[in-house]
Order: C-alpha cells, then structure tokens, then sequence
C-alpha cells in the first residue's frame, strides 16, 4: 500500500477494550508545567502515546533525550523525522531535576535515533544517567536505546553508566521488520540486546518489546518470543499497534485481551522474569512495576 492509499484509507473503529476515559487528576497540568518549564522532550507527546494522559496524571512520564527530531522514518512511528539540532549539554541535569521534582523510583530514560552523530548518542546517554543518580541515588534507571548501528563502542558507553534495565525493542516479527523500520533490522536488534547480556549478565536485565496487529501470525510471535529468549533477554512487552495518524502503517487487526492474556503465560512459560502483556501495553507504560533488586547492578 502506498502513502496515499494510506492516506485515503479511513482507520477502523477502535474496539471497546481501547476505549478509555480521560483522567481529569490536577497532576497532570503539573506534569505538564515541569516539562514545560525544564524544556523536556517526552515520548509521551512526540510518538503521541495514548497512555500519556494517564502517565502524566499520576506524576510519571519518559523522557525523550537528544532532541525531538530522529534521524529514521520508521513507518509505526510519530516522532518527527528531521534533520536534528545539536545535543543541549544542560539536558542531562535537566532531566535529573525533573526527576527528582517528580520523587520518581523509576525512570525511563529514551532518546530519538541519532544516526548523525558517530556514537548514536551514547555518550549523551551515559552522561544523563549519571546526572540523574547523582541527584537521584536510589532510582532505579532504565534506558529504551536505539540499535546504535550495533557498534559495540556505544554499547558499552552506555552500560559504563550502569543502567539498572537495557530496553531495546524489536517491534515486530522477522518477515513485517522491512516495511516497519527499514532503516533497522531484526537481527540488529537482538545482537545489540545479546551483547548487553554478554557483557553484564546478571549484573543487568534487558528488555525488549512487539507491537501486535501490523499482520503477524501466532507461530511469527512465538518465534520472535523464543529469540529475544535466545539473547537472553528478560523483559518481554507485548501492546497494540495503533496507527498514530493516516500517513502511518494501517493497523490490520485488533488483538483481543483474551490473546494477549495467552501470549502472557507463553512467555512467561519460556522463561521472561517478568511480562507485560495487553491492548494497552507500551514498552514505558508502569514500568515501575517491575523493581529489580538491588543486587542485580554491579
């Protein structure tokens, strides 16, 4: 289908089970005046998360560093696809301020694809985490990287900063990767997380993350399931593609609960610590659930 076919193309109607009220909590508006007043991204507005009116209302957001702008145009993804600014060298003690405004005990930490700078932004990565434990000490930190080209340099940059949970998510099956990122790839994307695994192993999780509904089948998610296991990969989340605007991917199919209920126990079945299965799951969305023990960082 081509981007006016797309285009012409009326979305289908949301099913009742994605339907939801909006939360009316004053902490939103205070959420909302924070990231204002210390000029922060948040993927909850850039990709135009439909969690996002829920997350701010109870004081909690992730953060987006490196500026608003990726240097990919991945075809499920609302993030602007632009030439990017320069990196705010005030950004990481922004974020860390915001924090501990906000008295987070988990911070999701993420940042656009920056494949115009030679380490993908990881040094910018490693500074903000950093920031954030110096005036943070007991927050658990957890970074939602891009690929970094898979150069082990930045891999490594990164984890010197000692992130208590590595995210990078896979998105979609092996055979739907092509049209979805093209500029990525699946097999990318699990060296990356089995390189953190090899070299941290317990002393880390790693995480990772499927959209459903771009047209997959049930063996095709068992069997990104089973790989992201083969890499070593801890953390499973598994939530509904919704198309973000008419010139995005189409979604092909609602997923219902009850499905995303069995892909739960099947991962959890294979061996993931801990899973985040339904409709409404995103890769950040109460990541705080999940508290890994202290002794899991070195």
């Amino acid at each position: 289908m081509n981007a006016v076919e797309t285009a012409l193309k009326p979305r289908p109607r949301l099913p009742e089970w994605l339907r939801f009220k909006l939360p009316t909590s004053d902490t939103f508006a205070r959420t909302r005046s924070l990231l204002n007043e210390l000029n922060l991204h948040t993927v909850c507005e850039s990709a135009k998360c439909p969690n996002h009116w829920e997350c701010w209302s109870k004081g909690t957001a992730t953060f987006m560093i490196a500026g608003d702008r990726c240097t990919r145009a991945c075809g499920f993804c609302a993030v602007t696809t632009a030439k990017p600014f320069a990196l705010e060298a005030d950004e990481p003690a922004r974020v860390a301020e915001a924090a501990r405004r906000m008295r987070l005990r988990h911070v999701v930490i993420t940042a656009v694809a920056r494949d115009d700078l030679a380490d993908g932004g990881a040094e910018h990565f490693r500074h903000t985490i950093e920031t954030v434990r110096r005036l943070n000490p007991d927050i658990i930190i957890e970074v939602l990287t891009p690929d970094f080209k898979d150069r082990d340099e930045s891999i490594v940059t990164v984890l010197f900063a000692d992130p208590h949970i590595f995210n990078h998510n896979l998105e979609t099956v092996r055979r739907l990767t092509p049209s979805v990122r093209h500029r990525a790839t699946y097999d990318r994307s699990l060296s990356v997380l089995g390189k953190v695994k090899a070299l941290r192993g317990d002393r880390i999780y790693t995480k990772s993350g499927l959209m459903l509904g771009l047209g997959e089948s049930h063996e095709e998610v068992l069997t990104a399931m089973e790989d992201l296991r083969r890499v070593g990969c801890d953390i499973l989340t598994l939530g509904q593609y919704l198309q973000p605007t008419l010139k995005h991917l189409p979604v092909v199919e609602f997923v219902a609960p009850e499905r995303f209920t069995e892909y739960g126990q099947l991962a959890e079945q294979m061996g993931f610590a801990h899973v985040a299965s339904g409709p409404m799951v995103r890769s950040s969305y109460h990541a705080d659930e999940f508290q890994p023990p202290v002794s899991s960082q070195s």
